[in-house]
C-alpha cells in the first residue's frame, strides 16, 4: 500500500542527539498537559496504526503507533535494533558517531542494540539474575531503603523536592547495592548519566562523558576481579569460565544496567507521583485501597510511558505491517506511547484509571528486548508509592502544576523536580 508521508513542520536546529529520531512536532506535549502526547502524535494515532513521516532532516520515518502492530514488530526477528545494520541510518551520522557504533570496543556488552545471537549470549548470563523470585527477595531491603528516606523526609519538615530526596535516591542506592557499586559514586555516575541522557548536550560532550563513564566502570570490574564480593557484577566477571566476558564487555554490560537501573524508576517514581497529585479522585482511590498498588503501578506505566521518544528498528528485508509495505533499510520508530494509547487495546485509553483490569502495555518493551529489570522496578515502585502514600497524608504539590520543570529535554521523560508539601 502507498502511504503519503505526512509533513510536519521542522525545527531550525535540531537537538543534536535526536539525530535519528522523530521531529519535535510529534515529541513536544502541549503546554500545560504533562501527561498527554504531541498533538500531532495524538492525530497520527487517531488515523491509523502506521504513517510514514518526516524526520528532522527530511528522511521518511515508518511510524507504528497501533499497540498490535507494535508488539508484532517488536517481536519479529526481521527487524533489526543494531543501527549498523542500516547503510542508510549510518550514512546521516556524523563520522566520529559512526566510527563509535562500529567500535568493537564500544559495542562490547551494549546488548540493547544487537540481535540474536549476539545478543541471546549477554542476554542469558543476566536474565537469571532478574527473576520474580529474586526480587521478591530483595522487597525487605528496598522496604528498608524506602523508609530510611521517608524517615528523613518527614524529620526535615512538611516541605521537600520529592526527586533528590526521594524518587533518585532509591532506585540508585538499590541498583548500586545490587550491582556492586559504592553509593558515594552516586552524584558522580547520576551527573553523567543526566549529560548523557540529555537531548541538549553536543555529541563531542556526549563522547566524553561516556569515556568517563567506562574509566568509572573499568576501575570497578578490576576490584571486582581482584577481591569478588556478593553482587551481581562480580557474579558476571567470575561467570562461565570457559568463555568468559572480557573487561569491555563487562564495562559496557555495567553501564548499561547502571543508567536504566536507577533513571528509568527515578522518573517512574516522580512522574507517577506528580501524575497522582494531578488526579486527585485516583489519588484517593488508592489511598482508600491500598490492596490497588499493583494494578495502580501497570496503570501508571501505561499512562505515562516515560520511553517517549520511541523504540527504533530497522527492517532487514521488505516487510508488510497492517497492509503497508515497508522497505528493508527503512527507519522504523516504535510509538511506545501512543501503543499504550491504542483505543483498540484499551477503553477510554486516555483517562488514569487504577482499576483498570491489567492489560499488556509496551512500556517495558516486548519481544527480546523487554526490560531485563522490571520485575525489579515492579518491586521499587509498589513498595515506594505504597510507603510514599501512607507516611505524607496530606500529600500534594507545593507549587502550581504548572511550574513543575517536565524533562522533554531528556531520552527518559519524567520531571526535573516534584516541589511537595504534606500535613505535619
Amino acid at each position: 500500500m502507498a502511504t503519503p508521508t505526512t509533513s510536519v513542520e521542522q525545527h531550525d536546529k535540531p537537538r543534536s542527539t535526536r539525530l535519528l529520531g522523530l521531529p519535535p512536532e510529534l515529541t513536544d506535549r502541549p503546554a500545560g498537559c504533562p501527561f498527554a502526547p504531541a498533538a500531532k502524535l495524538t492525530e497520527l494515532g487517531a488515523a491509523g496504526p502506521v504513517h510514514r513521516v518526516a524526520g528532522p532532516d527530511g528522511e521518511d520515518i515508518w511510524l507504528i503507533t497501533g499497540h498490535a502492530e507494535a508488539r508484532a514488530v517488536l517481536a519479529d526477528p526481521r527487524f533489526s535494533s543494531d543501527i549498523t545494520r542500516s547503510p542508510a541510518a549510518m550514512s546521516r551520522l556524523p563520522e566520529r558517531l559512526r566510527e563509535q557504533l562500529r567500535s568493537t570496543r564500544s559495542r562490547a556488552g551494549s546488548f540493547i542494540g544487537m540481535d540474536a545471537p549476539e545478543h541471546t549470549r549477554y542476554r542469558k548470563l543476566l536474565t537469571g539474575q532478574f527473576t520474580v523470585r529474586r526480587m521478591r527477595q530483595l522487597e525487605p531491603r528496598i522496604t528498608q531503603i524506602v523508609t530510611e528516606h521517608l524517615d528523613a523526609l518527614v524529620a526535615a519538615g512538611p516541605v521537600a523536592d520529592l526527586v533528590p530526596t526521594f524518587a533518585l535516591p532509591v532506585p540508585s542506592l538499590v541498583i548500586s547495592e545490587l550491582l556492586g557499586v559504592d553509593y558515594a559514586d552516586r552524584e558522580e555516575f547520576q551527573r553523567r548519566t543526566a549529560t548523557v541522557l540529555n537531548l541538549d548536550t553536543p555529541l563531542d560532550e556526549v563522547f566524553d562523558v561516556f569515556e568517563e563513564l567506562r574509566r568509572f566502570m573499568a576501575d570497578l570490574v578490576a576490584a571486582k576481579r581482584a577481591n569478588p564480593a556478593d553482587d551481581l557484577l562480580s557474579g558476571l566477571v567470575h561467570a562461565d569460565q570457559d568463555n568468559p566476558l572480557t573487561d569491555d564487555e563487562l564495562v559496557g554490560m555495567a553501564n548499561l544496567l547502571l543508567i536504566a537501573g536507577h533513571e528509568t524508576t527515578a522518573n517512574m517514581l516522580a512522574l507517577g507521583t506528580f501524575a497522582l497529585l494531578e488526579h486527585p479522585d485516583q489519588l484517593a482511590l488508592l489511598r482508600d485501597n491500598p490492596a490497588l498498588i499493583a494494578t495502580a503501578v501497570e496503570e501508571l506505566l501505561r499512562f505515562l510511558t516515560i520511553i517517549h521518544l520511541g523504540i527504533r528498528r530497522t527492517p532487514l528485508t521488505e516487510v508488510e505491517v497492517a497492509g503497508h509495505r515497508i522497505p528493508g533499510g527503512s527507519n522504523v520508530m516504535i510509538s511506545a506511547q501512543m501503543a499504550n494509547l491504542d483505543p483498540e487495546q484499551y477503553g477510554h485509553p486516555e483517562e488514569l484509571d487504577l482499576t483498570r483490569p491489567r492489560a499488556p502495555h509496551l512500556s517495558f518493551g516486548h519481544g527480546i528486548h523487554q526490560c531485563l529489570g522490571q520485575q525489579l522496578a515492579r518491586v521499587e515502585m509498589t513498595t515506594g508509592f505504597t510507603e510514599l502514600l501512607r507516611r505524607l497524608p496530606g500529600l500534594r504539590l507545593a507549587v502550581p502544576a504548572d511550574q513543575v520543570p517536565v524533562r522533554d529535554n531528556m531520552a527518559i521523560y519524567g520531571v526535573h523536580s516534584l516541589p511537595v508539601t504534606w500535613d505535619a
